[in-house]
C-alpha cells in the first residue's frame, strides 16, 4: 500500500463567501453605533422617539449625504475636496441672483446651477490632474475663492421669494409618513454610487489608485482622467445640495452651508474610508451620515451647547481616523496569532 504524503492528504477547502462583500467590520461598528445612539436617545431624551425628530434628521442628512457620496470616491483615490461647502454657497448665490434678475424658469435655473457646479469641480480637477498640485492645497484655496465669489455675486442680501409650491415640495413628506420624499432621491443616488464603487471595474480602479497610483497607471487605468471627472461629479453634487438647501430654507444667501465640509469629511472618514486612500465603502459612509445627524439632533434636544457639539464632531473626526486603523491592527495581530498557532500545531 502506498501512503499518501501530508500534502496529498490535504483537501483544499473553498473559501467562505461573504453575503455582503461590501460590508466590513468597521461598517458594522458604525451601524451598531447608530442603533445604540437611537435607542439610548429615545429612552433618555424627550422627543427623540417622535416622528418629527426623524423628519428633521432626514432633512439634515440630505445635503450631507448628497455631497458625501462622490466625496467617498474622491477620498478612496487618495484625494480630498474641501471646497464643497463653498461650491454649495456659490450655487445658492448664483441661483438667487439669477432669480432676482428675471430667470424665473426654475428647471432652467436648476440646470444652470448644476452646470456651474460641474465647472467649479472641473477647476479643481484641472489644477490637481493637469498641473499636479495637491488636492488639499487646491481645494483649501478654492474654498476661500468660491465663498468670496458668492459674496461678490449676492453680497449680504437674501433672495426669498421663490414659489411656495417649490419650497413646500422640497420638504414635503412621503404620503402616510413624516420622512421627506427627497430621501428617496438620496437613496437612489447612494445605490448608483455604491454600484459604481463596489460592482464595476471603475470602482476597482479607484481602490487601485488609492493604494498605488503609479502601479494603477502602469496597469492601464486612466488615473488623471478618472480623478478629473470625480471632481466634476463632486462639484455637481455640491450644487445639487445647494439647490435643495435654497428650497428647504426658502432663502438664497452667500453664507449658505458654511462649515458643511467638516460634517461631510467627518462622515466619510467615520464611515471607514481611509484618509490615505485605497480603503472604505459606501455602507459605512451612509451609516456615519445618519449617526452624526442623529447624535447632533439628539444632543440639541438635550440642550447641549453649540460649542460642545463642535467639540464632539471634532472628536469623532479624530476617532474616524484612529478607529479603523486600530481595528485593522487588531485584526492583523489576530491573524498573525492564528497563523503562528497553526504552524505550531
Amino acid at each position: 500500500m502506498v501512503e499518501l504524503s501530508t500534502a496529498q492528504q490535504t483537501v483544499p477547502v473553498a473559501p467562505k463567501r461573504r453575503i455582503l462583500p461590501a460590508v466590513g467590520s468597521w461598517d458594522v461598528v458604525v451601524l451598531l453605533a447608530l442603533v445604540l445612539v437611537a435607542v439610548i436617545g429615545a429612552a433618555s431624551i424627550d422627543g427623540v422617539a417622535s416622528p418629527r425628530f426623524w423628519r428633521f434628521v432626514t432633512l439634515e442628512v440630505v445635503p450631507i449625504a448628497v455631497i458625501a457620496l462622490p466625496m467617498t470616491l474622491v477620498v478612496i483615490t487618495g484625494e480630498i475636496d474641501l471646497s464643497v461647502a463653498s461650491t454649495l454657497g456659490l450655487t445658492c448665490a448664483v441661483m438667487g441672483d439669477l432669480w432676482a434678475h428675471g430667470v424665473t424658469s426654475l428647471p432652467l435655473l436648476i440646470a444652470l446651477c448644476l452646470l456651474l457646479g460641474a465647472v467649479l469641480g472641473a477647476v479643481n480637477g484641472l489644477f490637481i490632474t493637469v498641473f499636479g498640485l495637491p488636492s488639499l492645497a487646491v481645494t483649501i484655496g478654492t474654498l476661500a475663492l468660491y465663498r468670496g465669489l458668492a459674496y461678490v455675486v449676492l453680497g449680504d442680501k437674501a433672495v426669498a421669494d421663490y414659489p411656495v409650491s417649490w419650497t413646500d415640495a422640497a420638504i414635503s413628506p412621503i404620503p402616510g409618513l413624516t420622512i421627506p420624499w427627497v430621501i428617496i432621491v438620496v437613496a437612489v443616488l447612494a445605490v448608483l454610487f455604491g454600484v459604481v464603487l463596489h460592482a464595476t471595474p471603475v470602482g476597482r480602479g479607484l481602490y487601485a489608485m488609492g493604494n498605488n497610483a503609479e502601479a494603477a497607471r502602469f496597469a492601464g487605468i486612466a488615473v488623471a482622467r478618472t480623478k478629473f471627472w470625480l471632481f466634476v461629479a463632486t462639484g455637481m453634487m455640491a450644487s445639487l445640495a445647494g439647490v435643495f438647501w435654497t428650497f428647504r430654507f426658502a432663502s438664497a444667501r452667500a453664507d449658505n452651508g458654511t462649515g458643511l465640509e467638516l460634517a461631510v469629511v467627518a462622515a466619510v472618514l467615520l464611515g471607514g474610508v481611509s484618509i490615505f486612500g485605497g480603503r472604505g465603502g459606501m455602507i459605512g459612509v451612509i451609516g456615519a451620515v445618519l449617526l452624526l445627524s442623529t447624535l447632533r439632533n439628539a444632543l440639541q434636544l438635550a440642550y447641549v451647547p453649540a460649542n460642545t457639539l463642535t467639540i464632539i464632531t471634532g472628536s469623532l473626526l479624530i476617532a474616524s481616523v484612529v478607529g479603523p486603523n486600530v481595528v485593522g491592527m487588531a485584526r492583523e495581530r489576530l491573524r498573525r496569532r492564528r497563523t503562528t498557532e497553526q504552524r505550531t500545531t
